[in-house]
């Protein structure tokens, strides 16, 4: 099931950042999902196949520029284009198994398309209209953004999670590239080296370290 919103005013974003949407201006949509076949313990399987669905989405229209930023936002060059925020419901343990059923997965997704002007504490978005300069049918894209979501959700499922892993990783936003990040009061300079099959990053500088999301703010 599938709910497109015209108009967003106070969305919910990653870290309990504020995602807003001028009217009919962006991809606004929440898609909801019965991942029966999946276990609790792989949702970043489903956050890699649906960031590599919206990258690849986008991709078709802003360029091979387009990259996936750990764990799950849209980026053109180094300039935020959308986000994606999962939320799970976790079921009783399974009787046979001991594994946490997982019932059902809410699928937010925010694309900036034909949006122009910004608020000024968000420091560096960017729109589909920005880079190509034309204007789009936000719903139409919206239903082509959803063909894409089915087509890698079936591969998903059917063929497992390999595939989707290796492209996530071709693509992932300043691989082997030098980043600042903030983990609690320490910042420190680290070398992004790849993202584990769990979903941590994994980088170097003085040893390696992995990182959970929510641990670790990348600073600008």
């Amino acid at each position: 099931m599938g709910v497109f919103a015209h108009e967003q005013l106070a969305g919910k974003g990653q870290r309990g950042k504020i995602w807003i949407g001028e009217k009919d201006t962006s991809i606004i949509l929440s898609v909801v999902i019965k991942p029966s076949s999946l276990q609790s313990h792989q949702q970043f399987w489903l956050g890699a196949c649906v960031v590599l669905s919206v990258f690849n989405f986008f991709k078709k229209y802003a360029g091979i520029e387009t990259k996936i930023k750990w764990p799950n936002d849209l980026y053109w060059q180094d300039r935020k284009a959308g986000g994606i925020l999962i939320e799970n419901i976790i079921g009783h343990d399974d009787k046979d198994t001991g594994l946490s059923k997982w019932k059902w997965a809410v699928i937010g997704i925010g694309i900036n398309i034909n949006q122009v002007s910004f608020p000024g504490e968000l420091l560096n978005p960017v729109s589909l209209k920005q880079i190509t300069g034309k204007n789009y049918d936000v719903i139409e894209l919206a239903k082509e953004l959803c063909l894409f979501f089915n087509d890698y959700f079936g591969q998903l499922v059917s063929s497992g999670f390999e595939n989707i892993y290796k492209q996530y990783l071709i693509h992932l936003y300043k691989r082997n590239e030098k980043v600042k990040f903030k983990k609690g009061n320490r910042i420190f300079e680290a070398t992004v080296k790849t993202v584990s099959n769990t979903g941590k990053l994994i980088v170097q500088h003085a040893i390696e370290e992995e990182l959970d999301f929510g641990e670790v703010e990348w600073v600008i």
